[in-house]
């Protein structure tokens, strides 16, 4: 199988999900890539509100598309991420969009607050002298929707990924998008050095990122929508406008999938999966919100 890497360049990166825009890069099944990224709001240097890839941007920085050889709307893109190394320089603000959650929390409507990070191999340090654990990921992963013209970058989407920002989808971890245009036209980008589950101040430790990933395809899958297998589980998603129905939807696909790993009822795979599984609030910070179930490995015996 091929190695490809793709830098982040203008002619390499986007700030929409558009089904008409050209592949940057076209691989066969079973094929890796080694992705640069910028971090979201794709600043060029260490500024902040410095130069940007887009001086105009409507969305996260990605790179991509990358088009997959015989994808096609239906299939499912295994996406296995052997290595995320987050770049040397990192920022989080909080308390600048005048929304329900900042009003709730009484942070809406004032100047907001940014922090500067620098980011090494273990920990990152704020520019105020705060020191946190580096567990890097990706925030967006995702593939075009169906319809033409293009679309926000912002919102999780149970259809093809986005803006997943699941803090679980470590290295080592497989996430599976049903696929929704033909090549498939996988983006990837929005680099977090370090989240908490939920994003709660609507940032994370945004970072440059180096992801080396391998991509395969599947006619079908374990289970209906976005899922995956990570180090510490299986994983299943959930969005909507409000926590309870997020919730719902990764606990119902969950025990689809324990219906089919141990051949059980409906009822008798909910009860099972009580002992064991955890709801994890994925995100409040999107328009969309998430929750992700995770039934570790080896729960059940």
């Amino acid at each position: 199988m091929a190695e490809y890497r793709l830098p982040a360049t203008r002619e390499s990166t986007v700030d929409v999900f558009d089904r008409a825009t050209p592949p940057v890069l076209t691989v066969d099944p079973g094929d890796s890539v080694v992705v640069g990224s910028l971090d979201a709001a794709g600043y060029l240097d260490r500024r902040l509100q410095g130069a940007t890839m887009f001086p105009d941007r409507r969305g996260h920085c990605l790179t991509g598309p990358i088009a997959v050889r015989g994808a096609e709307p239906g299939m499912v893109l295994g996406v296995h991420f052997a290595s995320i190394k987050p770049g040397d320089r990192g920022w989080t603000a909080a308390g600048t969009k005048d929304n329900a959650l900042n009003r709730r929390l009484g942070v809406a409507g004032g100047p907001g607050a940014w922090l500067t990070w620098d980011i090494g191999l273990e920990t990152a340090t704020s520019n105020l002298g705060h020191t946190v654990a580096v567990a890097p990921f990706l925030g967006v992963i995702g593939v075009p929707p169906a319809e033409p013209g293009p679309h926000p970058t912002i919102p999780p989407r149970p259809d093809g990924g986005g803006n997943l920002d699941c803090r679980d989808l470590v290295a080592g971890s497989t996430l599976f998008l049903p696929l929704t245009v033909p090549g498939a036209l996988l983006h990837l980008g929005d680099g977090h050095a370090a989240q908490g589950h939920g994003e709660v101040g609507g940032t994370a430790i945004e970072c440059p990122m180096t992801t080396a990933v391998t991509l395969t395809l599947a006619a079908d899958a374990a289970v209906p929508g976005i899922h995956a297998e990570t180090p510490e589980g299986r994983v299943t998603f959930g969005f909507g406008t409000g926590l309870d129905e997020a919730m719902a939807d990764a606990l119902a696909a969950m025990v689809t999938w324990l219906q089919r790993l141990h051949d059980l009822d409906r009822p008798t795979a909910l009860a099972l999966a009580s002992p064991v599984v955890d709801l994890r609030i994925t995100q409040v910070a999107n328009e969309t919100w998430g929750v992700h179930a995770v039934l570790p490995h080896g729960a059940i015996r």
